[in-house]
């Protein structure tokens, strides 16, 4: 008797834990990390990966920082020292199946072992993911949207289904415009689902905290998103979801906001001033949908050391200016975007570290609420949120034009009355307290951020 009781407490703790990991929330604030993508392309090697990892957790991790997110084609072989965008690499895109991806016999892809050699023997990204998560982060990868090609030409048998193939569930009409690997799904056809649950259950077994699906947003891919959150449901794991890239239809908020973490309002930003400009077009589009497990992204931070193996333009360091960089950060935070660092962390100086670990600042990214845009108009903008669990508020002064100007903000256009204490967050000093309004000098394409408290 006393031996059914246990195995049937057993049997119920393991339900329990099952259940809790599957409706435990996520992304209840925007997440914090880094993403290969920016500074290695399709080329980024284990040993990068780690060393990221080994930055972060001695340097960003008291801040709030977590996520180590390993972006595409880490199932392709990229020499040593290879670039995305190079001849070898060329024949990504024109039809072929050669290089062949590494895969499953499921049809699953899997790391490619001479750049992450700990995936040899059928680890996947399992080694890896214990390294991260043993310095208290947590994992990440990159996935195409639908089924590889090469499971389709194989016929590969789709995982928990009687005898159902690749081929029996591919969409092959649904391709992907810069990408020759992939097929989408047919979500109507019996084994596609059961596909998708298939690699959540291999990702769940590498113990992978984050997936980044691509070409799921423009065209918005409906059906498969909803694929891929039934299969984070069941998979037994919380999973963040992130869509990518953007331009996400905006008539499709509501179901991104149902069924995913993360969506790309843009497509791929780069550090170009433009960019930030048409970016905060975005972001007013968007303005109040973002909220506890589900954000709209700005894309990844593009500070530090970029283009170190491709994908857009020379190895450099930012070409943002000084300005341009608080500027960039600040709109991130302000507006509440996830804050993905795309930059090699290893190679951050003094201007990088400065700008990723205010923890004033990184505080209204993380605890502020509802971001609006209080104006633009003649070179300048105003954003604003409101600072959790009290009547504070913070403000974002933006000067947008192309000379240095004053920048105001109007106390009463916040339904503040009385004196309000300004604090100068990026200077992490008290400026004063004013009665009416306050501005302040900004140069060129800089910014500021504040925080009013009424007193």
């Amino acid at each position: 008797m006393k031996l059914r009781y246990l195995a049937l407490f057993a049997v119920c703790f393991f339900l329990s834990v099952k259940v809790s990991a599957q409706t435990a929330p996520v992304a209840q604030t925007p997440p914090m990390g880094w993403n290969s993508y920016n500074c290695f392309g399709s080329a980024v090697h284990e040993d990068e990966v780690k060393a990221n990892a080994d930055y972060m957790a001695k340097y960003l991790k008291p801040y709030g920082w977590q996520y180590i997110v390993v972006d595409f084609l880490w199932s392709y072989d990229n020499p040593p020292g290879s670039n995305i965008g190079n001849p070898f690499q060329k024949r990504l895109y024109d039809g072929s199946y050669i290089p062949w991806l590494t895969m499953d016999k499921w049809g699953r892809l899997t790391p490619q072992p001479n750049k992450f050699p700990s995936a040899f023997n059928g680890n996947g990204f399992k080694p890896l993911a214990d390294y991260v998560h043993a310095q208290g982060l947590k994992f990440g990868i990159h996935v195409m949207r639908g089924i590889p090609r090469q499971a389709v030409w194989a016929k590969s048998p789709v995982k928990g289904t009687n005898g159902i193939t690749a081929d029996m569930v591919a969409d092959t009409n649904s391709t992907c415009p810069w990408m020759n690997h992939m097929y989408g799904l047919d979500m109507k056809k019996p084994g596609a689902q059961e596909y998708l649950n298939s690699l959540l259950e291999l990702y769940a077994s590498w113990d992978v905290d984050f997936i980044k699906v691509d070409d799921l947003s423009r065209p918005y891919s409906a059906a498969e998103v909803e694929g891929y959150k039934k299969a984070i449901e069941q998979c037994g794991r919380p999973v963040v979801l992130s869509l990518s890239p953007g331009e996400t239809p905006l008539n499709q908020a509501a179901h991104a906001t149902k069924y995913a973490n993360m969506w790309r309002m843009a497509d791929d930003f780069w550090d170009n001033w433009k960019e930030i400009l048409h970016m905060f077009d975005y972001a007013k589009s968007w303005e109040g949908v973002g909220g506890p497990g589900h954000w709209p992204d700005c894309d990844m931070i593009q500070i530090g050391k970029l283009s170190k193996r491709g994908p857009v333009g020379v190895e450099r360091y930012s070409r943002f200016t000084p300005d341009e960089l608080y500027t960039h950060m600040t709109f991130w935070c302000i507006y509440r975007s996830p804050l993905m660092l795309g930059g090699n962390l290893p190679e951050n100086r003094e201007l990088e570290l400065k700008l990723f670990t205010n923890e004033e600042v990184l505080a209204a990214n993380q605890n502020g609420e509802d971001p609006r845009q209080l104006y633009k108009k003649d070179g300048a903008m105003v954003w604003y949120s409101h600072v959790k669990g009290s009547k504070d508020i913070y403000a974002a002064l933006f000067n947008i034009g192309d000379s240095n100007k004053p920048v105001a903000i109007d106390f009463a256009s916040l339904k503040l009355k009385g004196k309000v204490k300004v604090r100068d967050l990026w200077k992490k000093q008290d400026v004063g307290q004013f009665k009416k309004s306050y501005q302040q000098n900004i140069n060129q394409h800089g910014a500021t951020l504040l925080r009013l408290s009424p007193q």
